[in-house]
């Protein structure tokens, strides 16, 4: 999810109360007056369905996280750890507050890191924990981010060999990813987009396909 200076959808945006919901149906806060993209509720029932067999137990990092919906998902489906990077200082208020009562909410053991601070330049440090196994990355559609962010992801071991890289973008404007990466897949949701990708190195796992993209149409 990531803020915008112009409104998304109506239905995609937080209703007066300043909430939005999870795909279980609980709700959650979003920064009131603010207009959003969060991730539209098809392509996060997507991309749970998608990276189902990984989500327990696993390691994930959602880099431009708005409000944290897409952290609390892979909470709800048992991620022991999850980090958050937003540089809004608001959204990075919510997005904590979210996690930490997702997580208290079901009992979980998951560990809840928001890290309050632009993509590029965490990105940047000198990683020397262990990688993530799975990573959301779902930028403002024209903010130039792409190509430097996955450049910085194959610099550094943020991803495990085996893991997978996940990016919404606008439909028909998918990014490159680099000679660091290999395309797993692609989807289509109407206007926007998912490509996957994993370490050139690697083969996927878990019974995710590479093939053509595939339009789905939104209800």
């Amino acid at each position: 999810m990531v803020v915008l200076a112009s409104p998304g959808r109506p239905d995609q945006l937080m209703n007066g109360s300043g909430q939005l919901r999870l795909i279980s149906g609980r709700r959650l806060l979003s920064p009131r007056g603010s207009a959003t993209r969060p991730t539209t509720a098809r392509v996060r029932e997507a991309v749970m369905n998608i990276v189902r067999p990984r989500l327990m137990d696993c390691r994930w990092l959602d880099l431009c996280s708005g409000s944290g919906v897409m952290a609390c998902e892979a909470i709800e489906r048992g991620a022991r750890s999850v980090t958050a990077v937003e540089r809004d200082p608001r959204c990075a208020s919510i997005c904590k507050r979210n996690l930490e009562a997702v997580a208290t909410s079901h009992a979980a053991q998951t560990k809840v890191k928001v890290v309050k601070r632009d993509v590029l330049l965490w990105l940047q440090q000198d990683w020397q924990e262990s990688g993530f196994d799975l990573i959301y990355f779902d930028p403002p559609y024209d903010g130039g981010l792409y190509q430097k962010t996955l450049a910085l992801l194959g610099k550094q071991p943020w991803l495990e060999p085996d893991g997978l890289l996940i990016c919404e973008h606008r439909s028909g404007q998918p990014p490159s990813p680099g000679e660091d990466w290999t395309v797993v897949d692609q989807r289509r949701y109407g206007t926007s987009s998912l490509v996957l990708i994993s370490r050139r190195e690697r083969c996927h796992r878990d019974g995710i396909d590479s093939r053509q993209p595939r339009t789905i149409q939104e209800a």
